[in-house]
């Protein structure tokens, strides 16, 4: 830092780095239930009760999983380092 308050700005390239970072805890957080759904699907069908609504969760899940993991390919790679 060069010893001037900031006032809350963030320069752009920090800006970019953490907004990659976010994008890989919505990917996991939604890899996450999307593991959850696919144990409750196959418990749902194991044990005959009916499952469709359960499958289409999963499904929507998935394919939300796979637009952001497109997504997050086009931001730039994490470079920023935690400062302890």
């Amino acid at each position: 830092m060069n010893g001037k308050p900031t006032r809350g700005l963030v320069r752009s390239e920090h800006r970019r780095v953490r907004s990659g970072e976010d994008f890989d805890i919505i990917i996991g957080l939604l890899g996450f239930w999307a593991l959850v759904l696919f144990v409750v699907t196959v418990w749902m069908e194991v044990t005959g009760e009916p499952a469709l609504g359960w499958a289409l969760g999963l499904l929507a899940m998935v394919l939300a999983l796979y637009g952001l993991i497109r997504l997050r390919r086009r931001l730039p790679e994490r470079t920023a380092t935690r400062r302890n």
